[in-house]
């Protein structure tokens, strides 16, 4: 009765959340009513500041980045809400704005920022909003208490070395919380996905402070007219980051319309390409790669199947398992050539030249993603989009009693990754 099984209704996309991601956005709502509480008791303290620092932080949810990965960052809202947690004096005259007032000022402003993207369709990115509210949390906390005293205002060296150094950790709290949803969202591992993200994050996060710290100080003298001067910077890296992920998604978005070549010219069964594609990234995050290495995993599974065009008569089913280690070698070569005619995937190609290579042959041992899309490809070669599980049993077997082609830790890692489509696809 296995085919049977009825599927379960869509969840709403609140109950799909992740318990990570929502565990973060309680303990940001809880902070902000407690800031709320206590910021409407003692009142707003200098309005006019927290009227223009809260509008500099609203447009910078509004001007969101993509990053890679499905990612989101607002440079320009963190740096305005770094700099509001900075703050000596405004002009001449102290600034003393509490810790939990500052949260209050970012929490509204991210709001108002987000609307926008409520409005539109888009999705309001509140893991996104909580985690750069609990960075800038940490900030507030530790730097307001400082400025109380007075002592950054008449030591300049200690407060810029306070300030630095309170940056770096609000980066470190954003990344922490960030790589933790994550990992339990993609089911990677923890060190990785930390690592991933300190990676991706850090040049936006160094313009970002770097422009809340020369906001502070320009502050001083300037008042609040060093928002308009020191954000401009900002805005320029913006722009870049914007070009360098529009560019980046065309490149993904090309890689699988040359893929669907094979499939509509019949050479591979329908979806054949994005299924191993799948099934390949989710094991190299179960071998722990890092997301460098899997976008150039998922570009070669994409395309491992590319050489076949060069066939004069279709393989049956596409299936490459079934045909003579000598026509592998032909078709991975030939889709490597056509690859690397880009001139710029020539480690892609290499992967997809090593795909047709025994796991340890007399040449030494095969790439780790060259020995993962052979094992995909097997894999789906013989299960193709079927979820039956006697089916994938018995592929998962027959790959690990060829010990000698596939290799046996990306074989179990495979295992892990079949049996989780098998229940999503339920």
């Amino acid at each position: 009765m296995s085919g049977a099984v009825r599927r379960p209704a869509r969840r709403s996309s609140w109950q799909a959340a992740e318990s990570g991601e929502m565990l973060l956005v309680a303990a940001a709502g809880m902070l902000v009513v407690a800031a709320v509480a206590q910021t409407a008791t003692a009142g707003l303290v200098q309005p006019r500041t927290a009227l223009a620092f809260g509008a500099l932080i609203a447009m910078g949810e509004l001007l969101r980045l993509a990053l890679p990965g499905d990612r989101e960052a607002a440079p320009i809202a963190i740096a305005g809400a770094l700099g509001y947690s900075l703050l000596t004096s405004v002009g001449g005259v102290p600034a003393t704005q509490s810790a939990l007032q500052v949260i209050v000022v970012t929490a509204a402003s991210m709001t108002v920022g987000a609307l926008p993207h409520l409005a539109a369709g888009r999705p309001p990115g509140v893991a996104g909003m909580a985690s750069r509210l609990l960075a800038v949390a940490c900030v507030a906390v530790v730097f307001r208490p400082l400025a109380a005293t007075g002592e950054p205002q008449h030591q300049w060296w200690f407060a810029l070395a306070a300030m630095t150094a309170l940056v770096a950790l609000g980066w470190l709290v954003k990344c922490l919380t960030l790589a933790l949803i994550r990992a339990d969202a993609l089911r990677a591992r923890f060190g990785v996905t930390l690592w991933d993200e300190m990676r991706i994050q850090l040049p936006l996060e160094v313009a970002a402070g770097a422009s809340a710290i020369l906001i502070s100080f320009a502050a001083q003298v300037m008042g609040l007219v060093a928002l308009a001067v020191f954000i401009a910077p900002l805005l320029v890296t913006h722009a870049a980051f914007r070009r360098y992920a529009g560019i980046r998604a065309t490149y993904l978005q090309t890689v699988r319309a040359l893929a669907r070549v094979t499939e509509v010219g019949g050479y591979v069964e329908d979806g054949h390409s994005h299924r191993v594609s799948q099934l390949s990234v989710a094991v190299g995050r179960e071998l722990g790669m890092s997301e460098n290495d899997l976008l150039e995993l998922e570009y070669a599974a994409l395309m491992h199947d590319i050489g076949q065009l060069s066939l004069r008569d279709p393989i049956p089913g596409g299936a490459t398992v079934l045909v003579s280690p000598a026509d592998q070698a032909s078709i991975a070569e030939l889709g490597a050539g056509v690859i690397q005619q880009a001139g710029v995937l020539d480690r892609v190609a290499e992967i997809v030249r090593c795909q047709s290579m025994p796991w340890r042959g007399p040449d030494g041992e095969a790439p780790v993603s060259s020995r993962i899309i052979r094992a995909a490809n097997a894999f789906d070669d013989l299960v193709g989009a079927s979820v039956d599980r006697d089916r994938t049993a018995a592929a998962l077997e027959r790959l690990r009693l060829d010990s000698a082609e596939y290799d046996p830790g990306v074989v179990e890692a495979l295992s892990k990754a079949a049996s989780r489509r098998a229940v999503v696809r339920r």
